[in-house]
């Protein structure tokens, strides 16, 4: 969830960053109307305005200084079939924050009639991102925003990408969730493409393949 700077919520797939803030920034310019020294505003290597302190492996930020699990680096160039690999990876390790980054680059990138599907599908990653933080309500909203931006795409199913199978997954764990605390993130997460489409993937649900979102 890359936010805009002093905002709580994605720039681009409108998700909640999810945390509060604890720990000290860096410090930056001072305050007129304070005297105090204002915080630095975190920029990337190419200066943009980049928040950039740590995160745990469900994407909640840590206080500056804390160990923490490396974010996918912004803007990187892939072949959908590419973007979908990777995020797969990443969703199979229990990490759908970072997936979400993953596909988020591939919305940024992709043609203007497939946006929605990219966008859908970080949607989706976001919204198992909050069930495995424990937040029902965050992640209810996401997980219906992204099966919404996905169905219209049910018919074609580009790149393989199993639009029923995440569908009915999406709708399995919102079901889940309004009797759950937080869920297992690698044990629930989908396949994003059909069975025969990918390969490494290890199942979701029960464990035997047979889960939603499974691809059968």
């Amino acid at each position: 969830m890359r936010e805009r700077p002093r905002s709580a919520v994605c720039e681009h797939c409108g998700a909640g960053t999810g945390g509060t803030t604890t720990g000290a920034a860096p410090s930056g310019a001072g305050s007129a109307a304070t005297g105090r020294r204002a915080p630095r505003r975190d920029r990337d290597e190419e200066g943009r305005a980049r928040n950039a302190r740590p995160r745990d492996g469900l994407g909640r930020p840590l206080p500056y200084g804390s160990p923490g699990v490396a974010r996918q680096p912004e803007g990187v160039s892939r072949t959908p079939e590419h973007s979908l690999a990777e995020a797969q990876r990443l969703l199979d390790d229990g990490m759908p924050f970072h997936a979400h980054e993953v596909l988020e680059d591939a919305w940024k990138a992709a043609p203007e009639a497939e946006r929605e599907l990219w966008r859908g599908l970080a949607q989706l990653a976001v919204g198992l991102t909050h069930a495995a933080r424990g937040n029902a309500v965050g992640g209810t909203a996401l997980l219906d925003r992204g099966t919404a931006a996905i169905a219209p795409f049910a018919d074609t199913a580009p790149y393989g990408i199993d639009i029923a199978g995440l569908m009915s997954w999406a709708g399995e764990l919102t079901g889940r969730l309004t009797c759950t605390g937080a869920v297992p993130a690698a044990q629930t997460a989908p396949r994003l493409r059909a069975a025969g489409q990918d390969t490494g993937n290890h199942p979701t649900g029960n464990g035997t393949g047979d889960g939603p979102g499974a691809g059968g």
